[in-house]
């Protein structure tokens, strides 16, 4: 199984890895890494981690990185719908929730 970022979710994962890596140099590559591994644990078991909104959408947290990743299966793919920093209101992205395959 492989992913696909929602734009939005994608721009925010773009964001973190350039904000992190202006703190310091290496550290957008940290992010990087453990985004990539939390991404192979769920494309390998997406149905391995909690429910987050009904009635389809899990989330898996980063351990070092203060974000959720917010996903749902869309056939043989994990759309990732939100990359979201433990500070943003819950639920924000919700708007970005649509018919499955869109």
């Amino acid at each position: 199984m492989t992913y696909q970022f929602h734009p939005a979710a994608a721009s925010e994962h773009l964001n973190s890895i350039a904000f992190y890596e202006s703190r310091l140099a290496g550290l957008g590559a940290d992010y990087i890494a453990e985004f990539e591994a939390a991404m192979v644990r769920v494309c390998a078991m997406p149905k391995s981690f909690p429910l987050d909104s009904s009635p389809d959408i899990r989330r898996i947290v980063m351990q070092r990185f203060p974000f959720n990743v917010l996903y749902r299966e869309a056939g043989n793919t994990v759309q990732v719908l939100a990359v979201a920093h433990h500070r943003r209101h819950p639920g924000y992205w919700l708007g970005r929730v649509a018919v499955k395959g869109k």
